[in-house]
């Protein structure tokens, strides 16, 4: 694989779009059950706060036959089971292992944001994932290469030196490539040479990269925009109540910090990624500059061979 090695290069671009296809299915799947989940969430709630008014409108069409004692005994016996159903609730709310949870938090946090914040987490995973492949498969044992590199070069076979590096993938070998190019050059055109495909393998290596950093100052972003909404629903609360409620406040605040949270979790996940991908990147950049190194120490010795030789048939 000499020069970009396309068809590598077409096989990793179709697995990130495979994935990025997948991941937003998944998304839009997701998305329609925790808005259903979130309707039905909020219905037993309605019905709940339904139940004493219905008790309270029964007590003045009572018939004369029901005492004020029968009223209260009613009335108890109403929150009783009412004490009794939010008790046989609660274990399915809590035992429902990390998923449910997790689905909780989401739908708690608002939906809308949340959805957003997700979508921000599984791009940026994608471009990720495709970086991770990329470097992976660029990476080879330099050492070894350079080392068959040299064999070649020591007996003059340069034609097999350049099958050698047109058959290997990785920016390492395509450098080396390169170089071999033109060999019969002055030593500074073929560091030119090397140096300016080098860059351009550096470009290729941290292709992608400027779109995780947007996803990851955007999650967290995200998360600020929830919360800056979340206060606003709190303080429309306030207004439509008339008064400053603990329960009020804390809704608004709830959705507020959920996001935030979230927010800050994609980002962190993704500055792993992120990091892991320079590292490798930073590798590959030390292989290709110690093998440029080397392959211009073999190709000097190459050319002074090749002059003595040359001189001796003169």
């Amino acid at each position: 694989m000499g020069d970009d090695f396309p068809l590598y290069i077409n096989k990793v671009e179709m697995m990130k779009n495979l994935t990025i296809n997948i991941l937003m299915m998944l998304v839009l799947l997701w998305t329609p059950m925790a808005i259903a989940a979130q309707t039905n969430a909020k219905a037993p709630m309605t019905k709940a706060s339904a139940a004493p008014l219905t008790t309270e409108s029964k007590a003045p069409t009572a018939t004369d036959t029901l005492t004020e004692a029968d009223l209260m005994a009613d009335s108890l016996v109403a929150e009783a089971q009412q004490e009794e159903a939010l008790d046989e609730e609660a274990p399915e709310e809590t035992g429902g292992g990390f998923h449910q949870v997790l689905k909780q938090k989401f739908i708690e946090g608002n939906v809308g944001f949340m959805s957003l914040v997700a979508l921000a987490l599984i791009l940026g995973l994608a471009f990720c994932i495709e970086r991770i492949i990329y470097l992976s498969l660029s990476e080879i044992d330099a050492k070894k290469f350079m080392t068959q590199m040299d064999e070649k070069l020591t007996v003059g076979d340069v034609e097999g030196a350049k099958d050698l590096a047109r058959d290997t993938r990785g920016p390492v070998a395509s450098i080396c490539y390169q170089g071999l190019l033109r060999i019969h050059e002055g030593i500074d055109n073929i560091e030119r040479s090397i140096t300016a495909y080098g860059t351009v393998q550096v470009a290729n290596l941290e292709k992608g990269c400027s779109w995780i950093t947007l996803f990851i100052a955007m999650a967290p972003s995200l998360g600020f925009l929830g919360t800056v909404v979340g206060m606003v629903m709190a303080f429309e609360d306030i207004q439509l109540a008339g008064d400053i409620s603990p329960t009020i406040v804390a809704a608004g605040m709830k959705v507020a910090l959920i996001t935030t949270i979230f927010g800050i979790i994609v980002a962190l996940i993704l500055q792993l990624f992120y990091h892991y991908i320079l590292s490798k990147i930073d590798h590959l950049v030390s292989q290709m500059e110690e093998s440029a190194v080397s392959l211009l120490d073999t190709i000097i010795e190459y050319k002074r061979k090749q002059g003595e030789t040359n001189g001796e048939k003169a």
